[in-house]
């Protein structure tokens, strides 16, 4: 078997980014508490319900973050690259809940609306909108670099939003009296949180069951390494995604029974490699060869 060795790089993930994110999502909890108590809002409660979970999830991709840039060892080759995996996938799996409650809680109170101050909600929902701003901009300009912080930025996306809509609600209830504007609000924040949480929650599946990566075309691949001076056949082709950024691709070439004994395989082995790394959209870095003399390849079931 023929490996180049390749470096597995750095997590590029900010750590104060989160960490800042992370603190005015908790002070966000707090007010909206007892914003939710003082104006009786479901919206507000609702709300903060979600930025305590938001903020359990950005503590676990803070967490994550810090994992992530610890180096490689003799137990753990890929480091802790997939920890933005898991916390991704802990992150979606808790805001899928919390938004399917929001949406049945809310269903169940435009029958039966509560009495809710619109001028308290407002000044609560400005707070909340002015905080969660802070925390999109902070995050912004991370949230390509993985899972981990696209996770951390849904997170607080959301939260904008919700705020924008108990602000709105406020403003409703204020001028017109309509109470069921405060639960409308509600059901809003739950439909906004549940379809991006679902493909969130599908990527970091799709990693954990070691699928080919999205933008990969499997077929292509093997007939851009089949077209490949002197190879023969390829089988055991396997692409996965260790983490963001980090696709990871195994196979077994077989190649002509000359090119064992003039030399020539290394030079094969390289031509792969830059095939796979330098001609599809995804770039894949971490290649791994394994060549077979057709000969012995006629004893395999090939694919």
């Amino acid at each position: 078997m023929t490996e180049e060795p390749h470096s597995h790089g750095t997590a590029s993930s900010s750590p104060r980014r989160l960490a800042i994110a992370f603190g005015l999502t908790l002070s966000v909890f707090i007010a909206e508490v007892i914003g939710a108590i003082v104006t009786g809002s479901l919206a507000l409660l609702v709300d903060a319900a979600h930025m305590l979970t938001d903020a359990g999830g950005l503590l676990v991709a803070l967490l994550a973050a810090r994992l992530m840039v610890r180096p490689a060892t003799s137990r753990r080759t890929w480091g802790f690259r997939r920890a933005e995996v898991l916390a991704a996938t802990a992150q979606s799996a808790v805001l899928l809940g919390v938004g399917l409650f929001v949406a049945i809680e809310a269903i169940q109170r435009l029958s039966d609306p509560a009495e809710v101050g619109g001028p308290e909600l407002l000044v609560f929902g400005v707070i909340g909108l002015a905080a969660n701003l802070t925390a999109v901009v902070v995050l912004a300009g991370g949230r390509r670099e993985n899972l981990n912080m696209r996770a951390a930025f849904l997170e607080v996306l959301n939260d904008t939003l919700g705020s924008v809509a108990v602000i709105v609600a406020a403003v409703v209830i204020a001028t017109t009296g309509f109470q069921q504007a405060d639960s409308i609000a509600a059901l809003l924040v739950g439909v906004l949180i549940i379809p991006r949480t679902v493909r969130l929650l599908r990527d970091a599946v799709d990693v954990l069951l070691e699928s080919v990566p999205r933008g990969v075309d499997l077929e292509a691949i093997r007939q851009h390494l089949l077209d490949e001076e002197h190879v023969v056949d390829v089988h055991d082709l396997h692409i996965t995604q260790i983490a963001t950024g980090l696709p990871v691709l195994t196979a077994h070439v077989i190649v002509e029974d000359g090119c064992f004994h003039d030399g020539h395989a290394p030079e094969i082995t390289e031509a792969l490699e830059t095939c796979v790394a330098e001609h599809f959209s995804v770039a894949i870095g971490h290649s791994t060869f394994q060549l077979e003399p057709a000969e012995a390849g006629r004893s395999h079931d090939l694919h």
